[in-house]
C-alpha cells in the first residue's frame, strides 16, 4: 500500500468551513463571540450538566480545576504516572507536589493502591488527609480516563469521599464515554468528580485545533473558574480586576470548529467502535500480542486502540517495530514514558509502581482515525502481525 496511514487525524466532513467562514465574516475571531457560547451550550446539553467552560486547552482546564479544589503551594495531589505529562504539570503550576500512583489492567489509576496509600501512608486530621512522612495535606486526586477507557469511578469516588479528597477527572481523551450500568449509569466521563477537563487537540475525538473545556459539580464554582479564565474582569466596561486571572479562554474561531465537530461526535464514536470491532476480529489469532479491551458495562468513545505486545520483551524492541511499520506506511506510537521517571519529577513520591512499568514497555497504539477505510484496517493488522511475529 503506497498511501501513508496516520495514527489519528481530524475529520472535517461537516459544517466546519461554513461556521469558521461565518465567524470571519462577522469579525468575531478572538476570545468572544456567539460560537463560544454555542459550543458551551451544546456540550452542557450533551453531557447533561448545567454548565461548561470553553478553555484554551485541556491543560488550562486542569489548572483551573486545581484552583477550584483549593490546591495550594506545598499540598499534595495524587496523580497517575502512566499518562501524558500534561495531566501532571498543572500540579506544579500551583507549586504543589504530585504523588504518583500505579495503574491497573485498564491502564487507569489502580483504586486498590490508592486506598492503600491513603490508609497506610496518611492520617486524617482536622478534615484533611495528611501524609505522615511529610506532614503535607493531600488535597485531590487526578483520574485519567486513558484512551477513552473509563476508570473505576465507583471505587475511586468511594475512597475520595471516605478520605475527603477532591476528584478531578481528566477526560481529555474520553468525551462521549459513559457508564451503562451501576451507580453512575448514564453519567459521562468528566461529570462524576468535582471537576472534569476535556481536550480538543487535533488528534482527539473532536477538535478545535487546540482547545479544551471544564466542567464541575457545582454551578457557582464553575462560574467562578470561568471568571478566572477571562483575566478575572469584574466590570464589563472598566478594567477592574479583584483576583489574579488567566488568559485561558477559547477563541471564537476555535469554537466555530468545535460546534461543527460536536454535531458529528456520535457519528465519530460509531465509526471508532465499528473499526475497533474489525481490528478485534483481525487480531483473534494473533499470538505476539492482544488487543486491549475497554471496561465492561460502559459505552466508550473508543478514542485510541492499544495492543499489548506479549512476546518476551528482551527479544522485542518496540522502537524497531515502530520504525519498521513506518517504512510500510503505518504510523504507530508507544504509550507515554512514565511521568515519575521524567527529569522534573524524579524527586517526588512514586507509590508501588509495578503495572505501569510493564505497560509502558509493551503498549503500541496504531491507526484509529474516523476516516480510515476497512482495507486500510486490514492492511494495518496484517503488517503489525507480520512485523511482531517475525521477532
Amino acid at each position: 500500500m503506497e498511501k501513508y496511514i496516520p495514527l489519528s487525524i481530524p475529520n472535517f466532513e461537516g459544517n466546519e468551513k461554513k461556521y469558521v467562514d461565518d465567524a470571519l465574516q462577522l469579525g468575531w475571531v478572538s476570545t468572544g463571540g456567539a460560537y463560544i457560547t454555542k459550543l458551551e451550550e451544546m456540550m452542557a446539553e450533551y453531557l447533561h450538566i448545567p454548565q461548561v467552560v470553553a478553555c484554551q486547552s485541556g491543560t488550562s482546564a486542569l489548572h483551573l480545576a486545581l484552583l477550584g479544589c483549593g490546591v495550594e503551594p506545598g499540598d499534595m495531589v495524587i496523580v497517575p504516572t502512566l499518562t501524558f505529562i500534561a495531566a501532571v504539570n498543572p500540579v506544579r503550576y500551583q507549586f504543589a507536589e504530585p504523588v504518583f500512583m500505579d495503574c491497573d489492567d485498564s491502564l487507569c489509576m489502580d483504586p486498590q493502591k490508592l486506598r492503600q496509600f491513603c490508609e497506610k501512608e496518611c492520617v486524617r486530621s482536622d478534615g484533611y488527609l495528611i501524609h505522615k512522612a511529610s506532614g503535607k495535606k493531600v488535597k485531590a486526586v487526578i483520574v485519567v480516563h486513558v484512551f477513552g477507557n473509563l476508570a473505576d469511578m465507583d471505587a475511586i469516588m468511594e475512597i475520595a469521599k471516605e478520605y475527603q479528597l477532591k476528584v478531578i477527572e481528566d477526560a481529555t481523551e474520553a468525551l462521549g464515554s459513559y457508564f451503562e450500568s451501576g451507580k453512575y449509569q448514564g453519567r459521562f466521563a468528566g461529570t462524576i468528580g468535582d471537576f472534569g477537563a476535556y481536550s480538543f487537540n487535533g488528534n482527539k475525538i473532536i477538535t478545535t485545533g487546540g482547545g479544551g473545556a471544564l466542567t464541575g459539580r457545582k454551578k457557582e464554582e464553575v462560574a467562578h473558574l470561568k471568571y478566572l479564565s477571562t483575566q478575572a474582569k469584574d466590570d464589563p466596561h472598566y478594567y477592574i480586576h479583584n483576583e489574579i486571572g488567566y488568559n485561558y479562554r477559547m477563541t471564537n474561531l476555535q469554537a466555530a470548529l468545535g460546534v461543527a465537530q460536536m454535531e458529528e461526535l456520535e457519528e465519530f464514536i460509531r465509526r471508532k467502535r465499528e473499526n475497533y470491532l474489525l481490528y478485534q476480529k483481525l487480531f483473534t489469532e494473533y499470538t505476539a500480542g492482544k488487543l486491549l479491551p475497554f471496561r465492561e458495562h460502559t459505552r466508550t468513545n473508543h478514542w485510541f486502540y492499544a495492543l499489548e505486545i506479549l512476546k518476551d520483551q528482551k527479544n522485542l524492541n518496540l522502537r524497531d517495530v515502530i520504525m519498521e511499520l513506518d517504512k510500510l506506511g503505518i504510523q504507530t506510537r508507544p504509550i507515554w514514558g512514565l511521568v515519575h521517571e521524567q527529569k522534573p519529577y524524579q524527586e517526588y513520591i512514586a507509590y508501588q509502581i509495578e503495572k505501569a512499568s510493564y505497560y509502558s514497555r509493551c503498549v503500541l497504539n496504531f491507526p484509529c482515525s474516523t476516516q480510515i477505510t476497512k482495507d486500510e484496517i486490514r492492511y494495518v493488522a496484517e503488517k503489525i502481525i507480520e512485523v511482531t511475529e517475525a521477532v
